[in-house]
């Protein structure tokens, strides 16, 4: 990769020979004549301009790093040193790397190797803990961003696959060695779970019971991804399922699991739906959605549910409304994804739907994403190794372990919303 411009200095020379020759008229003195003689000497300079050069190298490095080491002193992280969540340092470049690219240079300086850290998950907690993350400055890249996302709807029905094909056609087998048997790609359950199978497991049974479902009932899964709602909602519960996606491997392998149940999951965007449903659930779609299309999604459903039908919406957010995602997630894992927050959220489902219910439980995500990550590091010698080279392991470690601490930073939540058209007369007792 190509650093950022003037991080590395070359040294320069003061004269293009390491000596110059000098004319040098002097009288003679055995006649009255003028002669020319021709002094060599040697240039004293270069040594000094190189010497400057150096230190001058040395000055910017050292006043990169002070100021890094600076602001890492809030969140208690030292740069090389001997606890768990302190980083490494291998590239003296790192420093300036990450003031001129932000979080976009963070992670990427990790894929190259320039920095390494034993406990990333840790790190990141401390980092949006003492909220290090919005101290950095912005840069040119971050406010192009913005600007772009102020203009332009990168959520439209043509971009919509982007993610899809980039993120969730990745690999079958990756997702299937990662995730649990259910194929659950979302955070779990972990109320009474000791492991990642249960905690999934106990999700899915969750989201059933909350939309209160019973044998006969039509649900549409919007997102459905690998087909595990569908599936279990079908098997236990008796409901006729309509799942969607936007991603071809997800809806084969999605088929694939659910033959013989009465579930039928389509490659279509969820705005192209006309038809009504008992249910509609969302699990870790929303996030795709795109602030300039939450009405519009809402909408949607409106349009899609009975009068007296339930949604629920599972999906993660932020405490801040913001327009645009972290850069680093935003060009690796979910381009044109965008994080929503509560008042997002229900000020667009606002005259579409009553909030019956809210319920946060963000810290199971950081369960769910070391689970993940464990699972990863065990497959990762049975993977190929030409599609996921030792670049996109370090890309993954960095992605699972900086999303973990930002779940245990209490940065990111992640949200259960239970809807209705018009109110559920009396209300609902929602189990947890």
């Amino acid at each position: 990769m190509t650093n950022p411009e003037d991080i590395n200095y070359s040294s320069s020379s003061s004269s293009s020979s390491s000596h110059q020759q000098m004319a040098v008229e002097t009288p003679s003195t055995s006649s009255s004549t003028t002669t020319t003689t021709t002094t060599t000497t040697s240039s004293s300079s270069e040594p000094n301009q190189n010497m400057m050069v150096q230190e001058k190298k040395h000055k910017s490095k050292d006043h990169w790093k002070r100021m890094l080491q600076e602001l890492l002193d809030k969140a208690d992280i030292k740069i090389n040193g001997n606890r768990e969540w302190d980083v490494t340092v291998h590239n003296e470049s790192f420093y300036k790397r990450v003031f001129a690219e932000g979080s976009l240079g963070l992670g990427e300086s990790y894929m190259d190797g320039w920095w390494d850290c034993p406990r990333m998950d840790i790190l990141f907690t401390k980092i949006f803990r003492a909220e290090l993350n919005h101290q950095l400055p912005k840069n040119l890249g971050d406010l192009f961003r913005i600007a772009s996302n102020r203009l332009f709807n990168h959520q439209s029905r043509k971009r919509a696959w982007i993610v899809g094909k980039e993120h969730y056609d990745l690999g079958n087998d990756l997702f299937t060695q990662m995730l649990d048997p259910h194929m659950q790609y979302s955070c779990g359950y972990w109320k009474t779970a000791t492991n990642l199978n249960q905690a999934q497991e106990d999700k899915l049974r969750l989201i059933c019971e909350k939309l209160m479902l019973q044998p006969g009932m039509t649900l549409l899964d919007i997102g459905c991804g690998w087909g595990g709602l569908a599936y279990f909602a079908a098997k236990n519960y008796g409901v006729s399922v309509v799942g969607v996606t936007i991603s071809a491997e997800q809806q084969k392998l999605a088929q694939d699991r659910c033959i013989g149940l009465d579930v039928t999951i389509e490659l279509v965007d969820y705005r192209d739906l006309h038809r009504q449903f008992d249910r509609i659930v969302s699990v870790g779609m929303f996030e795709h959605v795109g602030s300039k299309n939450y009405r519009t999604y809402f909408e949607v459903a409106r349009r899609n549910i009975k009068p007296d039908g339930v949604f629920l919406l599972h999906c993660l957010g932020v405490n801040t409304t913001k327009i645009t995602n972290d850069a680093w997630i935003e060009k690796y894992i979910f381009p044109n994804g965008i994080c929503p927050s509560v008042a997002s959220i229900t000020s667009s489902s606002e005259d579409y739907f009553v909030v019956e219910d809210v319920h946060n439980f963000g810290p199971d995500y950081d369960k769910t994403l070391l689970a993940w990550y464990a699972n990863f590091l065990e497959a990762y010698p049975k993977l190929d190794q030409q599609k996921y080279n030792a670049r996109f392991k370090r890309m993954w470690t960095y992605y699972l372990n900086a999303c973990a601490g930002g779940f245990r930073g209490r940065t990111l939540q992640l949200w259960q919303f239970l809807l209705s058209p018009h109110g559920i007369e009396g209300g609902v007792r929602v189990p947890r």
